[in-house]
């Protein structure tokens, strides 16, 4: 690899840490109790110039999603998924792609309900029960 292809690496490096802080920084800023997972290209490493930010934001919210993101004030790129933490546990469950991505790639970026360990169970009791012949 030459010189350039190094300098690649390391802006792309530079990029990943910076997304990462900023993620950790909206994660903080963030009222009560709440569990924040980055999730998506950034929590894998494989983002592009067109990549946002996804956060799976697991909290004692109120309503349907679509009024909790009204609450939720996002910085701009960030795409936030507001779950409560009996809905992340359920569709842990269930193998839902989100949730088996949090669990196994995701970067906690806060967890003060301390959901990975309930997200982690919820997922292996779902892969028992449909390896048994369970429906999911």
């Amino acid at each position: 690899m030459g010189g350039g292809g190094l300098e690649v690496v390391e802006r792309r490096l530079r990029r990943w840490r910076e997304v990462i802080e900023g993620a950790r920084e909206f994660a903080r800023s963030l009222e009560g109790p709440v569990s924040a997972i980055l999730v998506g290209s950034y929590a894998r490493g494989d983002f592009n110039a067109w990549s946002d930010v996804d956060i799976l934001l697991i909290g004692k919210f109120e309503g349907r999603p679509p009024e909790r993101l009204e609450r939720v004030r996002a910085p701009p790129g960030f795409e936030v998924i507001p779950l409560t933490p009996e809905e992340a546990v359920r569709a842990a469950e269930k193998g839902n792609p989100l949730l088996v991505e949090a669990v196994e790639r995701g970067v906690v970026l806060r967890d003060d309900l301390g959901v990975m360990g309930a997200l982690k169970g919820a997922l292996e009791r779902g892969r028992a029960r449909r390896g048994a012949g369970s429906p999911p």
